[in-house]
């Protein structure tokens, strides 16, 4: 069957955009190829710096003749409505309808519709330059003369040329030569910028792929990356170290190349002070470089790996030299930035006043930072107040959970008011993304407790499902304070998360909330913390969420999840002791037990059967009640007094001992008797097994 290849070349993609774009071009084309009727075995996508490529392999050479029966109105219809057929059917009258009669419904209208196949060369004229035209990039652009007109063609990056054919996999290919603003599709291609920039003919994607390596093109972004990341560790091994893998650098640097050249450059060691989390974000932002250190060890080497796009005469020399300049001078900014940082600040005299509001004590760097950041009223959001302002209240919020997670209070209020202290540091100005950490720096620096140095980094933390937990009492707390804070804030100016949009990761600090309650097993009141019950029910989602991925049944989550639980530790326990329960033997046997009571009981109430306010022993007439009515009373004890100890594995048990008489119950009691009086007082007994069970979970709830 025949194959199609599409290439779409331009200036440089942004190395960010390319894979989701080579998905989406698949997608596109694919989904409106089966649309137009055909069918294809196979896609695959691949891109490029410079391109956008796809090879379809096994697609049919037309679609199949489509004949399509449209039923109409009765013969006997009116004119409107039998006009309105024959338009929409495409008919010009009656005569050219078939009559088809119904013994049920009498005679109507059919108009038989053939549609003839096309072409698949047709079809992909038709479907590609709106593909191109409307093609959802993040940002796009115009260019050149045709720019100013309206319509014109928009595209990450100009566009150069397209390359289309269509053809057996052994015979010769066709050129679809589809046009759009000016350029048409051929079967010519080039290759790297510099090393080949010569026109190829293509025919087919194995030549094409073969032809683009001859010109230093390497098509596959898969295999460029495991040539740069193997280059990497062996040049690296050679010279006595290891590379500091980083995928994101990676996926990025195959990006922007597409013939990869591995060297390594070096920098003073002097530079080595520096902390490693500077050197390597200035590195890798700078000039999209990779760090190495010393094997088995952690501290960085003054090596660092580069990939170029040419292959030099020279062996790369030039490419080094040059770019370690860049690194050079980029390191000596970071230098300057982490000594600055030590040092005092030179309006000392205008910080007193914030400096006595918070107990800072002014001779100290960090704490000349903190008061900075208060003095220049720093806003951390137009309707909730300045970062003073938010530092003080995660300040009193962390004084009353210190009380619960156990943290010593006087280490709490220090790290409460230096959590913030080094968003007005220079290191972190230049790289956001070390907030926390550099304040940890700076905090063992300055002699800081080692509690309250790591809350200084790990308040920020989890920052995802995959990040860690904090550990230490004291970094607990204030992670708790700062989550809590940002949680109560939004939720009181109504800046909740929507849909998709969660602009303040509100989502990500709940369940943040969550993992260091369930994870660090801390009992916290949510409700009396929050005072907001739709903040409760946000954190109730999270929660779930997060016992979902730990491999918790949805049913039995919601089985013991009320809407005023606000202990999430205790309601993970009873999910842990209901799972356990409900898979076992007695369980399985009870749930269905329990379920056959709620469900007659629920019927009968619904249809207002007089039930006994309470079980009457004397109207217990038959054994297998009478049993009941003591287990349930035995049980319902032992499991409340269970749940009150939040022994929920006890209380399981307990409510266990039901499964035998339930079922005897059910096997010699006929529920709905004739005397209204027996029927009333089994229908309550029927009420205390739900009762019962419902002190550990609503058994209603659970699936099965």
């Amino acid at each position: 069957m025949p194959n199609l290849l599409l290439e779409l070349r331009s200036e440089e993609i942004p190395a960010r955009m390319q894979r989701k774009a080579a998905g989406d071009l698949k997608k596109l084309v694919t989904d409106a190829l089966v649309e137009a009727g055909l069918s294809y075995e196979g896609a695959r996508e691949y891109w490029t710096p410079r391109r956008l490529a796809l090879d379809i392999h096994g697609l049919t050479a037309r679609s199949a003749d489509v004949r399509e029966e449209r039923k109409g109105p009765r013969t006997d219809a009116n004119e409107k409505a039998i006009e309105g057929f024959l338009r929409g059917a495409g008919l010009s009258s009656v005569s050219e309808a078939q009559v088809v009669s119904d013994p049920k419904k009498g005679d109507f209208y059919v108009a038989v519709i053939s549609k003839p196949g096309r072409a698949t060369e047709e079809i992909v004229t038709d479907i590609m330059p709106g593909i191109i035209r409307d093609f959802p990039w993040p940002k796009s652009m115009r260019w050149g003369k045709a720019s100013s007109k309206p319509g014109a063609l928009r595209w990450v990056r100009p566009l150069q040329s397209i390359v289309c054919t269509f053809g057996p996999e052994h015979e010769e290919t066709t050129v679809i030569p589809f046009e759009i603003d000016g350029i048409t599709a051929s079967n010519i291609t080039y290759g790297h910028r510099f090393h080949a920039p010569e026109a190829i003919t293509v025919r087919r994607f194995d030549d094409y792929a073969a032809n683009l390596e001859r010109a230093k093109v390497i098509l596959d972004a898969e295999r460029r990356k495991d040539i740069i990341l193997h280059d990497a560790r062996d040049i690296a091994f050679a010279n006595g170290l290891e590379l500091v893998e980083d995928e994101g650098l990676l996926e990025e640097v195959s990006g922007l190349v597409e013939w990869p050249q591995v060297l390594m450059g070096s920098f003073e060691e002097d530079y080595l002070s520096i902390p490693s989390e500077i050197i390597r974000l200035t590195i890798k932002t700078n000039q999209k470089c990779f760090v190495t250190r010393k094997q088995g060890e952690e501290t960085l080497s003054n090596k660092f790996i580069l990939v170029s796009n040419i292959q030099a005469s020279d062996g790369g020399k030039e490419i080094v030299h040059g770019n370690g300049k860049v690194v050079r001078a980029r390191l000596s900014d970071a230098l300057h930035f982490w000594k600055r940082d030590q040092g005092n600040l030179p309006d000392l005299e205008t910080l007193t006043a914030s400096a006595a509001k918070f107990g800072l004590d002014i001779k100290k760097p960090l704490d000349q930072r903190m008061a900075k950041l208060d003095a220049l009223d720093v806003t951390f959001h137009a309707k909730l107040g300045t970062q003073g302002a938010r530092v003080a209240r995660i300040q009193a919020l962390a004084k009353e959970l210190a009380k619960i997670t156990g943290a010593d209070a006087a280490l709490v209020d220090r790290a409460a008011v230096l959590a913030k202290a080094d968003l007005r540091t220079e290191a972190v100005g230049e790289f956001p993304e070390l907030q926390g950490l550099m304040g940890r720096k700076y905090a063992a620096l300055q002699g800081e407790d080692a509690s309250v140095a790591a809350a200084i980094e790990d308040h920020y933390k989890p920052q995802g499902p995959s990040d860690r937990v904090p550990e230490d009492r004291v970094a607990i707390t204030i992670a708790l304070a700062d989550k809590l804070d940002t949680l109560i804030g939004f939720w009181a100016i109504d800046e909740k998360p929507t849909g998709s949009k969660d602009p303040f990761a509100l989502r990500r600090a709940a369940l943040g909330v969550v993992r260091i309650l369930l994870e660090r097993k801390i009992r916290l009141l949510l409700l009396a913390t929050t005072r907001d019950g739709d903040l409760l029910s946000f954190f109730h989602d999270r929660l779930k969420v997060y016992l979902r991925d730990q491999g918790a049944r949805h049913d039995l989550i919601d089985a013991v999840l009320t809407l005023d639980a606000d202990d999430l530790l205790m309601v993970a326990r009873r999910v842990e002791a209901l799972t356990a329960f409900i898979t076992s033997e007695d369980g399985k046997n009870l749930l269905a037990g329990t379920k056959r009571a709620t469900q007659l009981l629920a019927a009968e109430e619904k249809k207002g059967t007089v039930i006994a306010d309470g079980v009457s022993e004397a109207l217990l007439k038959l054994d297998a009640e009478k049993e009941l009515f003591a287990a349930i009373s035995s049980a319902s004890k032992d499991a409340s007094d269970a749940v009150a100890g939040e022994d929920f594995r006890s209380a399981m048990e307990a409510l266990s001992k039901l499964r035998g008489p339930v079922d005897r119950f059910f096997e010699d009691v006929l529920v709905n008797d004739e005397d209204a009086a027996i029927r009333g007082n089994r229908l309550a007994l029927l009420r205390l097994i739900r009762e019962a069970t419902g002190t550990v979970a609503d058994f209603s709830k659970i699936s099965g």
